[in-house]
């Protein structure tokens, strides 16, 4: 009996006991130069009995965490299973963090990139399914990996690229997908269409990010001149009073920072994140389409099977008709097992999108928490001012 809703959802996995919780800490710069890392401490805390111990605690870096999910992408996203994606590789970031691990915006990328690892981790083992994966479970008890190869592809827009590359190649199909159930044709026009949403959102926060970051520097330039300028003025009052000025723009500013800083990690960051993730859900709607593709293909050999042995029939050839029944009976378990597939995928992906919804759920009580803290901010600097 598959959930319908979010409350059986909800309640479904209420009853099983998911007590994971991972963390992403101290990263940590290995070696020099161009072929310099960083390494993440990577914590589980858990009363599972499936693993070793209750605390625990390995290092990873950036391209274990994709070759996780290149793993778990082979396995579990051809039974129509999201697989949340990693954060986005940024190269220029990167480069920056080996030449010098001190600079301020180095230790900006790094604190971004340790709490999208630590996002992306916690969206995994709060999967049940992939909970239970082995991979998951050596990727987050085993001392040491294997090195991780051939993950540029799935990291920042490569990411999406594959995610398109396989929205195009169900479009291409040649037997096109005539949708019986109008549930899963409605969710994915909401995806699609709370993607296109996004995006646009996301647009318009970079935007007003940016020109925070500009409001912030103009600011800090106006406060300086005015401290020089008061500093110059032999009038004891006015000079007084430019100084307060001065100390008053300086407060401006570091609000101005802060939340400069809180739009980009708490809004605009989960909005990329979010959009990725969508990606992901249209990812479990093709996997759909595709094993009705597999099943219809079957159908259309079958009928080919069957067609031959009548003709075989007609023509009054019994040496080859034990062979034609032969493939005919092997082709009707073909149908079969891949109408099964079907059927199992299409369950397992009304499970997902309502797993999908929750987070949603959470997503939005973000959004609206930052709003709020963005209009408490306001108030607090027009106070100060």
């Amino acid at each position: 009996m598959q959930p319908t809703s979010l409350e059986q959802l909800e309640e479904e996995e209420s009853k099983d006991s998911f007590d994971v919780d991972v963390a992403v800490t101290n990263p940590e710069k290995i070696g020099d130069g161009m072929n310099a890392y960083v390494a993440y401490k990577v914590s589980t805390r858990t009363s599972l009995a499936m693993f070793r111990s209750k605390t625990f605690s390995v290092r990873r870096r950036y391209s274990d965490f994709l070759g996780l999910y290149e793993k778990l992408s082979v396995k579990q996203s051809l039974h129509g299973c999201i697989i949340p994606p990693p954060p986005e590789k940024s190269v220029v970031g990167m480069t920056k963090v080996k030449v010098g691990m001190d600079d301020p915006s180095s230790v900006e990328f790094v604190e971004r990139r340790r709490a999208a690892l630590e996002r992306y981790l916690q969206r995994v083992v709060a999967h049940p399914s992939l909970l239970q994966d082995p991979d998951v479970r050596e990727f987050l008890e085993k001392e040491e990996l294997p090195r991780a190869v051939s993950t540029q592809a799935l990291s920042g827009a490569g990411f999406l690229k594959m995610i398109n590359k396989a929205s195009d190649a169900v479009n291409k199909m040649t037997i096109k997908m005539n949708e019986s159930d109008t549930w899963f044709e409605d969710k994915f026009q909401e995806v699609e269409n709370e993607e296109q949403q996004l995006r646009k959102l996301q647009a318009v926060v970079d935007s007003l990010v940016n020109h925070r970051k500009e409001l912030c520097g103009s600011t800090a330039v106006f406060a300086k001149s005015m401290a020089m300028l008061g500093n110059s003025e032999d009038n004891t009052a006015l000079s007084r009073a430019l100084s307060q000025l001065a100390e008053v723009e300086d407060k401006m500013e570091q609000l101005h920072q802060e939340q400069a800083a809180s739009d980009f990690f708490i809004f605009a960051e989960l909005l990329a994140d979010y959009i990725r993730l969508l990606g992901a859900v249209r990812g479990c709607f093709d996997q759909r389409v595709r094993a009705w593709q597999r099943w219809q293909e079957a159908q259309s050999t079958l009928q080919k099977k069957r067609e031959a042995e009548a003709k075989l029939l007609w023509a009054n050839k019994p040496d080859k008709l034990q062979q034609a029944k032969e493939e005919i009976t092997e082709w009707e378990a073909r149908v079969t097992q891949h109408e099964r597939d079907f059927d199992r995928i299409g369950m397992t992906v009304r499970k997902e999108v309502l797993r999908f919804e929750v987070c949603l759920c959470c997503h939005k009580k973000v959004i609206i928490k930052h709003i709020t803290f963005h209009k408490e901010s306001l108030c607090i600097s027009q106070l100060k001012a």
